[in-house]
């Protein structure tokens, strides 16, 4: 699908905006049934128009390939047949989610008689700007569709037509099921400009979620006038403590990096403490040689490892989204602690250990949006908690934190129930 030239890009996103403000005060009144029936009608477009959605995908695979997209931006691009498998199975888990609009909870009664609790409400316009992942287009729709939220989705120039093919599906399952088509819009332009317009549009969007590399985040928490969902880096760690099962360390640190190398919740530093280091290191390291992961090491890794070469101070702040690990052995637990908290992220941060101490510890200290015992970083994700699909991960502590579910895009209200008291 061909970008269509549109000349005034102010006014076309003004449009959009009012467009979607509209349809927020339609969404935030549907019923419960109305919007999981609107899921289901997406989720079977979708699968109807497989081959649609895979022919502009390999239209943005081969455009992406000749402008010298690298394997990782190529790989987070590809919707492959499980993809998109995963893709309707994400939009069904949250039509089959309980419906949070409506909620009302911590309800008491107060001395003057009155009642006061809280109502679980929508955020009511939701702006997402991503890069390259097209099922994006999916998640994004479907958490904002059942929180009562409208969206509007600006994804990157590369998953253009990918993203056109989605948003087809999406607008005529909403209008067969009476919901309005402008709930989900998906920006019809690649021009910068529109981004740019998204993110100072306070009188038509609530919140923005970037969701793509450091540059263009950075960009949007610096010239935002809308509020700011975010997470900068994917800086993910796995410490292996002294007391680790090292047949669970191998399994979890391999898989941590090389199960997928484009994603956030990839490990890109592997703390290894110093009494188990040369025991576990080899092993690993003919693990990721397979995998022809490059290794990167502290002078105490490189006397283990002759294949890793010397990690510079940048590799600890660097998220490579590629076949590349820095390896770091420490002396025990608080180095490690030490080094998350100057180097990472603020991501998933993870310890192998048997020792329930320091487990304890670790959850307790490490500051991080997700904090794992004995499991991979690669867990970090909407779809593995059990929300059905993110609309991203925030590493902020304000307004959501960790992957942004259906509970993410909402809001409270107080809520007071009363029998004509007064106050005197």
């Amino acid at each position: 699908m061909s970008d269509p030239e549109i000349q005034d890009i102010q006014a076309y996103m003004t449009d959009i905006g009012q467009r979607a403000r509209a349809a927020a005060r339609v969404l935030a009144r549907a019923s419960t049934a109305a919007k999981n029936a609107a899921l289901l009608a997406i989720a079977e477009r979708l699968d109807r128009e497989r081959a649609v959605i895979v022919e502009a995908n390999r239209h943005d695979l081969e455009s992406g390939a000749s402008k010298g997209l690298d394997a990782a931006l190529l790989d987070r691009l590809e919707l492959t047949p499980g993809r998109i498998d995963a893709m309707i199975e994400g939009v069904r888990q949250v039509a089959a989610l309980p419906d949070p609009i409506g909620a009302i909870f911590d309800l008491n009664y107060r001395p003057s008689g009155i009642q006061v609790g809280r109502m679980r409400v929508p955020l009511g316009v939701v702006g997402i700007i991503y890069e390259s992942r097209p099922n994006v287009t999916a998640d994004a729709a479907a958490l904002c569709l059942k929180s009562g939220n409208a969206a509007v989705l600006r994804g990157g120039s590369e998953s253009f037509a990918s993203n056109q093919a989605i948003a087809v599906c999406i607008q005529s399952a909403l209008n067969s099921t009476g919901l309005p088509e402008d709930a989900v819009q998906v920006v019809a332009t690649t021009d910068r400009a529109a981004v740019g317009a998204m993110i100072a549009m306070p009188e038509s969007i609530d919140v923005i979620i970037p969701r793509g590399g450091k540059g263009l985040i950075e960009r949007i928490s610096r010239e935002a006038r809308v509020p700011v969902i975010k997470h900068l880096d994917g800086i993910c760690h796995v410490y292996i403590d002294r007391d680790a099962d090292l047949d669970k360390a191998f399994a979890i640190a391999l898989n941590a990096k090389t199960q997928r190398y484009g994603t956030c919740n990839t490990m890109e530093t592997l703390l290894v403490d110093a009494p188990v280091a040369a025991a576990i290191l080899p092993r690993l390291a003919a693990a990721y040689r397979e995998k022809g992961v490059e290794l990167r090491g502290c002078p105490q890794t490189c006397a283990i490892l002759s294949e890793a070469i010397p990690a510079t101070e940048a590799d600890w702040d660097t998220e490579y989204l590629a076949p590349i690990l820095s390896i770091r052995v420490v002396e025990g637990l608080d180095e490690a602690m030490d080094h998350i908290a100057r180097h990472g992220s603020a991501h998933t941060d993870a310890i192998v250990t048997e020792d329930y101490s320091r487990a304890r510890r670790f959850l307790r200290e490490v500051d991080s949006s997700s904090v794992m015992v004995n499991a991979s970083t690669r867990f970090a994700d909407g779809f593995e908690y059990g929300l059905g699909a993110e609309i991203g991960i925030s590493t902020d502590k304000f307004h959501a934190r960790g992957p942004v579910g259906l509970e993410g895009l909402t809001s409270v209200k107080f809520v007071v129930l009363g029998d004509g008291e007064i106050r005197v």
